[in-house]
Formats: structure tokens, sequence, C-alpha cells
């Protein structure tokens, strides 16, 4: 079976800046960590690998110092690694991303499944993987909770949806997006990082595409526009109240009232 994971680099921190003019978080000199859920999407591709054989690529899209979490990838059972990086790419949107990756993605070759985590934790949109889906002309589930059964030329899982739990099968090639619960990432081997210490990691820039169409990256195909971004205000104010618990019930109503949260 062929894998395909998609992963990123987030930033390890609360306490990032914003650039006041594109509205983009400034990334350089901060702590970094790969994105929390597609520690996940990494762990659900090794436990199929481990039960079909196969391989699995992981592919990030970002500045050179991603080669980070692509490392981290090989520590985990990653075999292969790329990064998609140019200037061209910065400043995208959830729509630019998910095009630009689907056309890292085609670089890679044949593959069975691509899997990704629901979100990252610096954008939340949970909008790139099926966007990826449809640039790709490919089926996809997101919110996958569990995979219950792999078979030869599909799978069968389970999504968590708002009210329902709901069984699906998929066939190959595929798309899926994959929630925190599905399963307990492993931590990085000391030895395969050893051994993996100098394995190659490819680098692909907007040269290499198909399409290389520069209105349709970064900036400029990003139909969408921060107007404002900021980080939220810390309030660390607090009240301690002692009375009898109905007292404390009114007067808890009444400051909710005031403050028009109800």
């Amino acid at each position: 079976m062929n894998i395909i994971v998609c992963i990123k680099q987030v930033p390890g921190t609360s306490k990032v800046e914003v650039d006041p003019v594109t509205g983009v978080l400034k990334r350089d000199g901060i702590d970094t960590k790969m994105n929390p859920y597609d520690l996940y999407a990494l762990e659900t591709a090794i436990r199929l690998k481990e039960e079909l054989g196969g391989v699995i690529k992981v592919i990030s899209m970002g500045p050179p110092q991603a080669m980070d979490v692509i490392k981290e990838a090989y520590a985990m059972g990653a075999d292969e690694g790329t990064i998609i990086s140019d200037r061209k790419f910065a400043g995208a949107d959830v729509l630019a991303t998910s095009y630009t990756i689907s056309q890292g993605v085609r670089k890679l070759g044949e593959f069975d499944i691509i899997i990704c985590g629901k979100q990252t934790t610096d954008g939340d949109t949970a909008q790139v993987g099926p966007e990826m889906a449809e640039y790709l002309g490919l089926p996809h589930i997101s919110n996958v909770r569990k995979i219950k059964e792999a078979r030869d030329n599909s799978l069968i899982v389970e999504m968590d949806m708002p009210n329902t739990i709901e069984v699906a099968e998929i066939k190959f090639p595929c798309l899926i997006t994959v929630e925190k619960d599905i399963n307990e990432p492993r931590l990085p081997s000391f030895k395969r990082k050893v051994a993996t210490r100098d394995k190659e990691i490819k680098m692909i820039s907007l040269k290499e595409f198909e399409d290389q169409d520069e209105m349709k990256y970064g900036l400029n195909g990003s139909p969408t526009q921060v107007e404002r971004i900021f980080p939220p205000e810390v309030n660390s104010h607090r009240e301690m109240w002692k009375d009898e618990s109905g007292q404390i019930v009114k007067k808890m109503a009444q400051t909710l009232k005031e403050l028009r949260f109800i």
C-alpha cells in the first residue's frame, strides 16, 4: 500500500506575533512542532503499513526549516519525505494551500490513500484535506475516528458526525482526515532517528509543478484576505464569592446578564 501523509510545522507556543500588513503569523525565530493532529494521521498510516505492508511518504508545505518535522516523521516510521517550498507560496489561504499541496502530491507518483489530520492548530479551518481531494478528483471522508477494516481496495471507517457515528466504505485511491480519538501516536524511535539522520528529504518548488501559473499560489491565488487579525487579550481578573449556594447562583446569573452572556 502506498500512503501519503500530509504534515505541517506549526508554532509551539501561543505567543506569536502577527504581521500588520499581510495579516499572517510571523513564524521566524519561534519554537515549532509537528501539528498534533498530523501525529494521529502518521500513526494511522504506520498501523496500516504494519498490517498491509507498503510505503509511507510524508509531505509538508513550508520553509526549509520544516525539515525538522520530516525528520520526526522518519523517526516514527515514515519512509520518504518531501517539502514543498517556494517564496511564491507565502501568504496562501486555505484554497491556495490546498491547490499547492495537491500539485506537490502529483509529483510523488501513484498512491492508494492520503491521510491528513483533521485540522491544524494555527489555522483550525479543517478545510485543506477535503479541498485537496476535490483538486485531485478523489473520494474523501472527514472526521474519521476509527478504521474498522482495511481491504485490498477500500477502507471501512467510522465518522464522528455532529449527532451520530456513521460507518462508510471508501475505495482507493482516496483521502481521509482523522480525529485525535483514532489512536495514540507512538514516540519517535531514537534508534530510527540515528539511522535516518542523513536520510534524503526532497525539495519541490514552483518550477517542478505541472501548473506553474503564479496567480494560483500564495497571496496571488488566495481569494480570501485577512482584514484584521490580532492575538487575544489576556484577562486574569477573578472574583471569589462566599455565601449560601442559592445566593451565589442568583449573583452568578445576574453577573452573566450584565456581561451579556445570557
